[in-house]
């Protein structure tokens, strides 16, 4: 299971910030509630951002209940993608919003030399997660007129914030910001809202 590392501040940054195993720690395990969790060293993922194109570490903890790993991912980092929320954000606003042609959008996404196929992924998935999207950040943000859900979900990220949207949908309802592919799709959480005010 993943859940998101709290820090906040550049890449290199948080290189230099992981190293502390106690720092970040979880006060419990959130598939058991088990406590207290063990470092259990890290793992190395790909991570492409606005000028930079490495490899990050994330760390890892073992309960010791359930007898699961827990990885503490990177705010700026999106579950089972290589691109950061910075450059997909950039492409799909340029894109869908201002209405830019594929290329031109990859450029506003500081990516002048990546393919069309992987902007027409992330076009695909976000369309398919739009209405989704919507409903959960209502919680955040009142939903603004928009002629259709995906102008209306682009907007609503945009007002929110899209990490403090994503820390928010993956935290709280266990919600990918571009959708779960079927066979990642996380089990045994039930994904709920919160009413938006208590019962009179």
């Amino acid at each position: 299971m993943q859940i998101l590392h709290p820090f906040v501040g550049s890449i290199q940054q948080y290189s230099h910030e992981i190293s502390d195993p106690d720092r970040y720690r979880p006060d419990y395990c959130p598939q058991c509630a088990y406590r207290p969790m063990t470092a259990h060293g890290f793992y190395c993922r790909t991570l492409v951002d606005v000028d930079f194109d490495e490899s990050i570490p994330v760390r890892r903890y073992l309960c010791h209940g359930c007898k699961r790993t827990v990885s503490l991912l990177p705010q700026f980092a999106l579950p089972y993608l290589r691109f950061g929320i910075t450059v997909i954000s950039l492409f799909l606003m340029a894109r869908l919003l201002a209405g830019r042609t594929l290329g031109a959008a990859a450029v506003a996404a500081t990516q002048r030399s990546m393919p069309y196929q992987r902007g027409q992924f992330w076009i695909r998935r976000f369309q398919k997660q739009a209405e989704c999207l919507c409903a959960a950040l209502a919680e955040l943000t009142a939903p603004p007129p928009a002629p259709d859900f995906i102008r209306r979900a682009l907007r609503m990220l945009q007002a929110t914030g899209w990490i403090a949207a994503h820390r928010f949908l993956l935290a709280e309802l266990r919600v990918h910001l571009l959708g779960w592919p079927a066979f990642l799709a996380p089990h045994g959480r039930v994904a709920t809202l919160r009413p938006a005010a208590p019962p009179a």
